[in-house]
């Protein structure tokens, strides 16, 4: 060996070897900006032919970049919250950045991450899912410079991504009433405070506006509240179907995991679905094809991966055609997916109501 006389490889000898300028090897290696597979591949082997490697400690000091992405929820262990993630990771991972999550645990760590960690200003960007923040808080974030986008619902001066849930609700019970339904239940969380956007009473407010609009009665023994998951649903479901005189003949519910509860305390009292029962869900879960669920899709990944990449066009490190995809506010379509689950009632089925 020549001790300590070797050559110091650097970025131009990497560009010269893959034939590229050094700001195309910067970005192929650096995973920011435009490159194509091809170019990055080339520039990659290259650099693993000269036994380069990337400085990210000396890239950071360079640019004022951390090359990390704060994503901040209430809960990590909810479907739609970890496919809403499983959206935005790919995204922010795909263009070199790191990712540092914040889980508020339902609101435990809320004021510490908004108080302490988001403000240390070790985050290029951030993205909140399912947060309402009050004045001061959204007045702090914004104090960070640095680009923010929120899933979930609006605020103010913060790029946001939204879904109708009003609309979403009524779409649910809508879709019962075309099919002649007069007896509609509606199975909804808690109504949420003010930290959070109002998903759940937005969702109930929706059925209401719809069976009012049919001239439908509205029982208040119909409007029963469930945790979002499969069990919660199944426990309430059982009490709601219990009496055959005064059950309805269909319930629309906030979540598609809420209405395979429903499903499962439907079979188990010996009712027939969608003979006796049409159950309709919400999200287009993977879970509701295998119980031929009705649904509305709110495209929940796409949420997280339009959430990403707007945050990303904000930073300059957008792939190429994917510039202006949330421009101040968005709001994403709703689908219906129609499946055996729902279908007009069947009177013959029915017990006389009283």
């Amino acid at each position: 060996m020549s001790g300590g006389n070797a050559a110091v490889i650097g970025i131009k000898d990497v560009a010269r070897a893959a034939g590229v300028s050094q700001a195309t090897a910067s970005r192929a290696l650096s995973g920011r900006g435009s490159v194509s597979e091809q170019t990055r591949d080339r520039v990659r082997a290259a650099a693993a032919d000269l036994g380069f490697q990337v400085s990210y400690h000396a890239s950071s000091l360079a640019t004022g970049r951390s090359r990390n992405i704060g994503v901040v929820l209430p809960y990590v262990n909810r479907w739609y919250f970890s496919t809403v993630l499983g959206g935005l990771t790919r995204q922010i991972i795909d263009a070199g950045y790191d990712l540092t999550l914040y889980d508020f645990r339902g609101g435990l760590h809320r004021q510490s991450v908004l108080n302490d960690f988001l403000l240390r200003k070790r985050l290029d960007g951030v993205i909140t899912v399912g947060l309402r923040l009050d004045d001061a808080d959204a007045t702090r974030l914004l104090s960070l410079g640095i680009p923010i986008v929120s899933i979930g619902g609006s605020l103010p001066g913060i790029a946001s991504l939204t879904v109708d849930e009003r609309a979403i609700g009524r779409l649910t019970a809508d879709h019962l009433v075309s099919l002649g339904h007069t007896r509609i239940a509606h199975i909804g969380g808690e109504h949420e405070s003010d930290l959070y956007f109002h998903i759940s009473r937005s969702r109930r407010e929706g059925y209401h506006a719809s069976v009012d609009a049919a001239g439908l009665e509205r029982r208040s023994a119909w409007s029963v509240i469930s945790d979002y998951t499969v069990n919660s649903a199944y426990a309430v479901a059982k009490s709601l179907l219990a009496d055959p005189h005064n059950r309805p003949t269909a319930v629309c519910c906030a979540s598609d995991e809420m209405a395979i509860g429903v499903i499962l305390a439907a079979r188990d009292l010996g009712l027939h679905v969608p003979e006796q029962l049409s159950v309709i869900g919400v999200d287009n879960h993977p879970l509701g094809a295998v119980f031929q669920l009705t649904t509305i899709d709110q495209f929940v990944e796409e949420q997280g991966t339009r959430a990403a990449l707007a945050l990303l066009d904000e930073l300059g490190d957008a792939q190429e055609g994917s510039s202006g995809v949330l421009p101040g506010l968005s709001e994403l379509p709703l689908e219906m997916v129609v499946r055996s689950s729902t279908a007009a009632p069947d009177e013959t089925q029915n017990p006389t109501f009283q």
